[in-house]
């Protein structure tokens, strides 16, 4: 879906972005992590030409997207930034329906797709005829989300999305961030600084470094499979969290013991990382989860005991 090659932004004898190259699969999410000032923006916002690159070439969805209208490329990509980016002087639903308006979509239509995203983003109806200084940080974020989905684009560019946000708002706007069908079928990048944020969210993750990538790939490959001192340095400090968050049941499928149940309807899929698995396994009154791997057909047993001697199993057999 998105083609990035030998991309370069100077601003002077600063190099922003120093040749970097990367690919986004689509309905791919991927994280343009780092410290502030490593490039992910300015990488970000080369993508819809909000800044113009030095050199290098852009293709999304097969086109070139210096041989576009960057007016029509804008309007064919969702963006969320950090700050929402709303209208103050426009009431919720002026700010959601700004592009279907550009698209010349008739009321009718605006307003059942408003409503539609306002429900699967948990709006209340009548917050559309407030103004966003009435909203709290967390439904002014939801507000912005809402925007970018408005026209359903099949690319969604995420500026710190949730770096406004206090702890556990963000925490919860996160969780229903995974959840939300609307974002399953799209292409995403998204900048952030936060390590937890992007090892939660992204399916690959290219991590900067004074305009470089640093290494490109799965959760899992930066931390077992570092390319360097700096990847293994920065993710030093959260390591045996961000294991957890990497490592999902079908990777340790195979070590968990044979102890195999009848399909359940509450069983979790193997897709589910051991994070997930540890959390719905303490949150029950069972210490126990049922766990399905449709690739075979198993159903599996898993003891808080079994999964956490497994995981370190293969923890040991994966480390550098």
């Amino acid at each position: 879906m998105i083609e990035v090659e030998n991309l370069s932004k100077h601003f002077g004898k600063v190099r922003a972005v120093d040749g970097i190259s990367f690919e986004v699969k689509e309905g791919e999410n991927l994280i343009l992590l780092g410290t502030s000032g490593c490039g992910k923006t300015t990488t970000l916002k080369m993508i819809n030409r909000l800044i113009e690159p030095t050199k290098g070439k852009i293709i999304v969805n097969g086109k070139n997207v210096t041989e576009q209208q960057p007016e029509e490329l804008r309007r064919s990509m969702g963006y969320v930034l950090q700050n929402t980016g709303l209208f103050p002087h426009y009431t919720v639903a002026e700010n959601i329906a700004i592009v279907p308006q550009l698209l010349k979509w008739d009321k009718k239509r605006i307003a059942d797709r408003t409503i539609e995203l306002m429900d699967k983003l948990h709006l209340d109806h009548k917050y559309l005829n407030v103004f966003p200084e009435q909203l709290s940080g967390g439904q002014q974020q939801r507000v912005g989300l809402a925007r970018a989905l408005m026209a359903d684009p099949p690319v969604l560019l995420m500026d710190e999305p949730f770096g406004a946000l206090d702890p556990v708002t963000r925490f919860n706007i996160r969780k229903e961030f995974i959840e939300l069908d609307e974002l399953k079928r799209k292409t995403i990048i998204m900048v952030t600084h936060d390590v937890q944020e992007a090892f939660e969210l992204g399916d690959r993750i290219c991590l900067m470094d004074n305009g470089k990538i640093m290494q490109a790939g799965t959760p899992a490959e930066l931390l077992f499979k570092p390319s360097g001192s700096f990847v293994r340095g920065f993710l030093k400090e959260q390591r045996l969290q961000l294991e957890f968050k990497a490592v999902k049941l079908n990777d340790i499928w195979d070590l968990l013991p044979s102890i195999k149940t009848r399909s359940s309807k509450e069983a979790i899929h193997c897709n589910c990382t051991v994070w997930e698995t540890l959390e719905i396994i303490t949150s029950g009154k069972e210490n126990a989860v049922a766990a399905t791997n449709p690739v075979n057909g198993e159903t599996k047993t898993i003891t808080f005991t079994q999964l956490m001697s497994t995981f370190y199993q293969y923890q040991n057999s994966e480390a550098v």
